[in-house]
């Protein structure tokens, strides 16, 4: 009966192997590979968070045990790192919301998918949390940010330079070209995207010098114009808006300008070849209302505060911004 048994199932060992081994010989099986995922373009960017996803199109022939996504400050970020989320598992679309980022921070996000292969990750997406939005309410009723584009804080003082902020030409998305030591090219650009972080020079200092060509005069025109700098809900102010401003304040000067409850700083300019000039006591604050080839700017110095001189758009000025 013992030797029985052992013919039994010696039979049923050399059967399933036989049958594995023309199961793989008719090429039937196939092992499996790593998931196939995407990343979710980025949404809802904010301060301190974001949203993004994946789409898994296919699981390898494996069961996904996990998936979601993982952020980092460095470039292509692996599941190691706490910064990522789990959103269940197996194939399909899932949304996943980044949360506890700091603000102004470029980030790379990956999705991911695990199964019993490895992991696999979608394509690097980076995106940069927003500034976080402090406003005022002046004289006017109107309500403005409470300090320039690009500075740290509310200026202590006419000369507290972490309170200047960039310096913008007009027209111009925030690219990096506005950073005070941004290097400078002389190649105007083609295009309402300037693809590059240069300030842009315009060697013969004309009225019609801009930093592209052709101009286009439906830059920065209101909350959706295009290239608007300023956060969701604010814009460029106008002219007329800059000017009852000015109506309001203590004295028609940059120390006016100080004093009230804008605290607009005497930030400088930044010039058509790329110099940036600051005496702590002049000023320029761009408008959107256009003059031909040129555009309106605030002027503040010692003596006076103007609304009703236009200047070339190549130039570096401040942006304050207005909610519409």
């Amino acid at each position: 009966m013992k030797n029985i048994l052992t013919l039994f199932l010696i039979g049923c060992l050399f059967s399933s192997n036989a049958q594995q081994i023309m199961f793989v010989a008719n090429n039937d099986y196939v092992a499996p590979t790593l998931p196939v995922i995407s990343t979710t373009s980025i949404s809802s960017i904010g301060n301190t968070s974001a949203i993004s996803g994946g789409t898994i199109t296919a699981d390898g022939g494996s069961y996904v045990v996990s998936r979601g996504v993982v952020w980092s400050t460095s470039q292509s970020p692996t599941i190691e790192l706490i910064t990522k989320t789990v959103n269940g598992a197996d194939a399909g679309n899932f949304i996943s919301s980044m949360t506890g980022l700091s603000q102004s921070t470029t980030y790379y996000v990956r999705a991911y998918a695990t199964n019993s292969m490895g992991t696999s990750y979608g394509t690097q997406i980076s995106f940069t949390t927003s500034e976080p939005i402090y406003t005022v309410t002046t004289n006017t009723g109107r309500i403005w940010m409470d300090r320039n584009l690009g500075a740290t804080r509310v200026p202590t003082s006419q000369m507290d330079t972490p309170g200047y902020g960039d310096l913008y030409q007009w027209g111009r998305e925030k690219d990096g070209h506005q950073i005070r030591t941004s290097s400078t090219t002389s190649n105007q650009s083609t295009s309402d995207i300037a693809g590059n972080a240069l300030f842009i020079t315009n060697p013969g200092n004309t009225i019609y010098s801009d930093w592209i060509t052709p101009k286009n005069d439906n830059l920065w025109q209101g909350v959706n114009g295009i290239n608007n700098p300023c956060p969701a809900g604010f814009r460029i102010p106008t002219q007329a808006e800059w000017e009852a401003e000015i109506q309001t304040w203590s004295s028609r000067n940059a120390t006016g300008a100080f004093a009230s409850i804008l605290k607009l700083p005497p930030a400088g300019k930044r010039q058509y070849n790329g110099v940036i000039s600051t005496d702590n006591t002049t000023a320029y604050y761009w408008t959107s209302t256009i003059s031909q080839t040129q555009v309106f700017g605030m002027n503040l110095t010692s003596s006076g505060a103007y609304s009703t001189n236009a200047y070339p758009r190549v130039n570096g000025y401040s942006c304050r911004c207005i909610k519409n």
